[in-house]
């Protein structure tokens, strides 16, 4: 891969930015496809910027560019800002849910996007053995060191169930997954290969109203994160086996002072005949 003009890359960037910012969204999805042209791997993560806007496609994902740069970059405060200045609190929310509907413990959980452990410090003492997997090392390295998990991978969550040799999961947690994933297929049919029989599919989600949606599965919302219709992700987890125990409605975390509503969805593996 050619090496990337950084100062060049990052005056592309900026100025793109600023016409964002400024309104003009043709101008600036025009200076965004420089960017992108100075780093096609998108580390940026420009694909979602346009798609934003409204200027582009709707990409299938996230760049994994992108997200591992972000997540790496915001390591050292991530706790910080994640819970106290956007009010996020899904792992303690899916907690709460297991206890209340008297589920687990369980003997092997996975925490796909752990992040730094919040999902794995909430739910720790439910199961024997908590298997991590995130993208950013130096989330990986901060969640090693609170010593929450017995084993730590280094992974995009699809790519890990795919290549998993290991025993199945009687729980998969993936708290803060689904806004850097479009399509859901992947991730449904993966979940489905590491689940042990009757195994649990605990996650996340966020969605828009209908008239924003407009019928569609998913579509990128105004900050830059994935947005789900509730009937499509309910249509993906019957396709890979799983019968929806619960969607409910929950305030996902906060926007510039605003609530991002969601589903956090519970659903049983059932086999792949369940649809």
């Amino acid at each position: 891969m050619a090496k990337i003009d950084e100062a060049a890359l990052a005056e592309a960037y900026n100025r793109a930015l600023k016409l964002e910012k400024a309104g003009d969204h043709d101008a600036a999805a025009a200076a965004y496809q420089k960017v992108l042209a100075l780093d096609p791997e998108d580390h940026g993560g420009v694909a979602v910027r346009l798609a934003s806007l409204g200027r582009g496609g709707t990409p299938q994902r996230a760049p994994e560019a992108y997200v591992t740069t972000l997540f790496d970059q915001h390591a050292e405060v991530f706790d910080k800002v994640l819970v106290e200045d956007l009010g996020y609190h899904v792992p303690l929310l899916l907690r709460q849910r297991l206890l209340d509907l008297g589920l687990g413990p369980f003997d092997r959980l996975l925490d796909l996007g752990c992040g730094t452990g919040l999902t794995g410090g909430a739910l720790e003492d439910m199961a024997d053995d908590v298997t991590g997997v995130d993208l950013a090392e130096n989330m990986v390295e901060i969640a090693h060191e609170k010593g929450l998990y017995d084993t730590l991978y280094v992974a995009e969550a699809v790519d890990y169930l795919e290549d998993n040799d290991d025993e199945p999961f009687d729980l998969i947690a993936a708290t803060d997954v689904l806004p850097y994933l479009g399509d859901l297929t992947p991730l449904c049919r993966a979940a489905a290969a590491n689940c042990r029989p009757g195994a649990l599919f605990a996650f996340s989600s966020e969605t828009l109203p209908d008239n924003v949606m407009q019928g569609r599965a998913f579509m990128v919302g105004p900050f830059q994160r994935f947005a789900h219709a509730s009937t499509y992700v309910e249509q993906q987890l019957a396709a890979a086996g799983f019968a929806l125990l619960e969607a409910g409605d929950i305030i996902v975390r906060y926007e510039q002072g605003q609530p991002i509503a969601g589903h956090l969805y519970l659903a049983r593996f059932t086999g792949p005949d369940a649809a």
